[in-house]
């Protein structure tokens, strides 16, 4: 798995990682911004993404081959 700061390109992806941090935020996670515009975590959470504040993983993509390879086991 890699580490990354900026935002995923698939929209899939950019939703899960900012509802994770939404989450956090409401649980009482400090915001990662020094003035948030707003209370809402979701806004809060899609700007700190889209401002490259958090880091996240990306796991690895599983080829076909390796899929088959753990069938065959």
């Amino acid at each position: 798995m890699s580490v990354q700061t900026k935002a995923p390109e698939s929209q899939f992806a950019y939703v899960v990682v900012a509802a994770r941090r939404a989450r956090q935020l409401m649980a009482g996670a400090p915001p990662l911004l020094e003035n948030p515009r707003t209370q809402k975590a979701t806004r809060i959470a899609t700007e700190e993404l889209d401002l490259s504040l958090l880091e996240f993983e990306v796991p690895k993509m599983v080829t076909e081959e390796e899929k088959e390879a753990r069938r065959r086991r």
